[in-house]
């Protein structure tokens, strides 16, 4: 059934019920290289499933009441934490980007719930730009230096015009493990990127 409070948000499903019942998170050794025991993928899986149960309204309980979204300022409430991983929902508003950071020893990755959400990726010499509509996703390594604001209204999306409405926009994020810090970066006048701050948060993307 779908959530009363999000009655107007439609995404396309990147999940198949039956097949993430049947496949949990493996136990698998710790790879020394990395932080945590989940992957790109698992999170990339985690996303997926919180954003259907979002859609579902098992998570009614956490939203804006009589879901009225902020209009000026981001907004997040975090739906699951433990010690592995925290997964939180973010509503975007216009115009609010998190500025370039990165999300120090900890893994992330996200899915698009509705509207669309503008990325700007530092790739080692130049930052590139890709649009994610609803039902994208994407993964963010150790090192993903990035930005993110909300799409503007109307955006070219997979040859689509407009990737339908965008009030509220939304998005589920998870970091493993969980976020305790970011830097925060700037392009030079050379083309290099410059570390400015670095921060300790708990808080997604940026502040809110």
């Amino acid at each position: 059934m779908r959530s009363p409070v999000l009655s107007s948000v439609v995404r396309p499903s990147v999940r198949d019920t039956t097949a993430a019942a049947a496949n949990p998170i493996p136990d698998r050794p710790i790879a020394p290289a990395l932080p945590t025991r989940l992957r790109p993928a698992d999170l990339l899986r985690l996303t997926d499933e919180t954003g259907e149960d979002v859609l579902a309204g098992r998570y009614d309980h956490l939203l804006p009441e009589g879901g009225r979204w902020p209009l000026v300022d981001r907004w997040a409430t975090r739906l699951v934490a433990d010690d592995e991983v925290d997964i939180w929902l973010i509503s975007w508003t216009p115009e609010k980007s998190t500025k370039l950071h990165d999300h120090a020893g900890s893994l992330g990755a996200l899915t698009v719930l509705s509207g669309a959400l503008a990325e700007y990726r530092w790739n080692g010499s130049e930052l590139r730009h890709r649009i994610l509509a609803a039902g994208d996703q994407a993964a963010f390594p150790i090192g993903w230096v990035h930005d993110v604001v909300r799409a503007s209204d109307r955006v070219a999306v997979a040859g689509r015009s407009d990737p339908g409405p965008l009030d509220p926009t939304l998005s589920v994020h998870a970091y493993s493990p969980p976020l305790t810090a970011m830097s925060y970066y700037e392009v030079t006048g050379h083309g290099n990127l410059r570390r400015t701050h670095t921060v300790l948060t708990d808080q997604p993307e940026g502040d809110l």
